[in-house]
């Protein structure tokens, strides 16, 4: 009699980590880890991302956030046609979204990319560069600084 209880003891004790294991893959498919409509797709919430990655425009990682008290910034940029801003750095991580008209972004170097209307980028963080508007337009940029506080968005540079 001792000996059957054991056994069931056993296959329990053995059965219990296996159960829990199933329940997780079961639990984990089917729900989304990540659902930025808030659970709202059934009432016709349309998301779109527009920019993700690890990685600048120019193709270097990101740096570490710093373990700071975070603060975050959201400017909307107007540049009037025929402009060329001053070369300037970002010490903090930031995304921007072209809301009109089209930026060419160069960096000392000559490397250059160029975005439209709607279009989002990821920054150069720490990395000398500026920006033109092209064409007869102004642009407009929505830009989210992920900062911290007493720490500048933006620091102009000597040319």
């Amino acid at each position: 009699m001792f000996q059957l209880r054991l056994d069931c003891f056993m296959r329990r004790l053995l059965l219990a980590p296996l159960f829990a294991f199933s329940l997780s893959i079961f639990f984990s498919s089917n729900i989304k880890a990540h659902d930025d409509g808030h659970g709202a797709e059934k009432l016709g919430v349309k998301i779109e991302t527009l920019a993700k990655s690890s990685f600048e425009w120019d193709g270097d990682l990101l740096p570490k956030y710093p373990k700071s008290q975070p603060e975050i910034t959201v400017l909307q940029i107007t540049i009037p046609p025929g402009t060329t801003l001053p070369l300037h750095t970002h010490p903090v991580i930031n995304a921007a979204i072209i809301l009109e008209g089209t930026l060419e972004v160069i960096l000392p170097n000559g490397t250059k990319r160029t975005f439209k209307e709607g279009e989002a980028l990821i920054e150069v963080v720490n990395t000398a560069h500026y920006g033109k508007t092209v064409g007869n337009e102004s642009v407009v940029v929505l830009v989210v600084y992920a900062g911290t506080k007493d720490t500048s968005t933006t620091v102009l540079l000597e040319n």
